[in-house]
């Protein structure tokens, strides 16, 4: 299964488990990453830089020198971007992925010790972009995605993407079988980043009652929220979700939209959906907020990341065969 994105990395299957806020850490990257596939964590994932740091090691070690990444948010809500930059540089991370901002610093400062730095993009025009200041891939975040999904159909959005791009293009949102991520390369994506479905493995650091949630939600049970950072997000809808609304309430919106105090509220609506997403993630509480996307709907059991992947790469390969004998 080598693609452009195997032999950027290194890794013997087209495959990421995305970067997932309060569920990827050191053991379930590890574990991705020794099966064959390859995994990412967001750098916030740790309350300090040093924390971070040692997380970092720790996943080197565990992945037995095979390759991992960091995601960072680099818009200026987060207020530790320029040290956990740092410390990927320092560190030399094989993979950077950014999201929400502008990648320039990263991929100069990442490039200078080798690495790569891959781009969530919902559109081409950012994806020209992002091209254009270096990114060596895209990660084009389509409809059905956890977290902040984007607006377009994934059978739109790859050829679309592949058209009018030099890089590689990464498919993510909805994806969670094997016959997904045979499609996706059909369609001209050189690889697939998967989260929801490893929400629901056993080394994912969250309550069993989140992956239970995974596995018992339907596609229609996805909605988009803007209570978690003023841009929509996917969560699952629960009585909760249902009594505190999925829209910000007038004051919100007019400052979010006033230029003298936007900043501040993104980053106060992020640190408030931020602390009710990892209540949640971490123990039972009526305040049940918990990130996924509509994959939910294809996930019926909670394994090992590494049984995961060896699934996700047999139906792979059989969906492709299916499709020669069309010919």
């Amino acid at each position: 299964m080598q693609t452009a994105l195997t032999r950027l990395l290194g890794c013997r299957y087209p495959i990421i488990a995305g970067p997932m806020f309060l569920v990827s850490d050191e053991n379930l990257v590890g574990a991705v990453a020794r099966a064959g596939a390859t995994a990412a964590m967001p750098s916030l994932n740790w309350r300090q830089p040093e924390q971070f740091r040692e997380a970092v090691r720790a996943v080197r070690q565990s992945a037995g020198g095979l390759p991992f990444g960091v995601n960072i948010i680099v818009n200026k809500a987060n207020p530790r971007v320029e040290r956990d930059l740092e410390i990927c540089a320092e560190e030399k991370v094989p993979f950077v992925i950014t999201s929400l901002g502008n990648p320039k610093d990263v991929i100069r400062k990442m490039h200078a010790v080798g690495s790569k730095v891959f781009c969530d993009v919902t559109n081409l025009e950012y994806a020209l972009k992002v091209q254009e200041l270096g990114a060596d891939a895209v990660i084009a975040v389509s409809a059905g995605a956890g977290g902040h999904a984007g607006p377009v159909s994934p059978l739109v959005l790859i050829p679309y993407l592949k058209r009018h791009l030099r890089i590689p293009v990464i498919a993510a949102g909805g994806i969670a079988t094997g016959e997904q991520i045979a499609a996706a390369l059909i369609l001209g994506a050189d690889g697939v980043q998967l989260g929801t479905r490893f929400i629901a493995s056993q080394e994912a650091k969250v309550s069993a009652d989140y992956k239970n949630a995974i596995v018992k939600a339907r596609p229609e049970d996805i909605v988009l929220t803007l209570k978690i950072s003023g841009t929509p997000a996917a969560v699952i809808r629960t009585p909760y979700i249902d009594r505190v609304g999925l829209d910000l309430n007038i004051v919100e919106k007019f400052l979010l939209r006033n230029s003298w105090t936007k900043k501040t509220m993104k980053l106060v609506r992020s640190l408030l959906g931020a602390r009710a997403l990892e209540k949640a993630a971490a123990q039972t509480t009526w305040k049940e907020v918990w990130s996924a996307g509509q994959s939910s709907g294809l996930i019926e059991e909670i394994l090992p990341a590494a049984e995961i992947v060896e699934r996700l790469v047999k139906e792979c390969e059989t969906a492709l065969a299916r499709a020669k004998s069309f010919d």
